[in-house]
């Protein structure tokens, strides 16, 4: 039970620190805007992040990326950090969160 219980707040750590990494181009975290898919922890305590963005050109995108994989590398426990971009489904305004639409003013 306290390997699960580590893995779990190893995962809220990763959670929590995504939502200060913010989309350079709109005033909302990349948690809530809805571009991380998916956080995966493997048992060698290795993170894989599927994300997307919320346009396929976007010419923040390395600049993104690289701060959301520095900023995950840096929570204590992390292995290795593995970011694959897709865009498959394509992201738009319904994968964000209520918090991210009420900032926006979209509720």
């Amino acid at each position: 039970m306290e390997q699960h219980d580590q893995r779990y707040e190893l995962e809220s750590e990763i959670v929590n620190r995504l939502k200060y990494v913010y989309d350079p181009e709109i005033p909302v975290n990349v948690y809530d805007l809805g571009l991380i898919y998916d956080v995966e922890l493997t048992d060698e305590l290795d993170v894989k992040i599927r994300m997307t963005l919320t346009a396929p050109n976007c010419p923040m995108a390395d600049e993104l990326i690289r701060e959301i994989h520095e900023t995950v590398s840096t929570v204590k426990g992390v292995r290795e950090v593995e970011i694959n971009l897709v865009f498959d489904p394509p992201w738009d305004k319904d994968m964000m969160s209520d918090e991210a639409r009420l900032e926006l003013g979209l509720l």
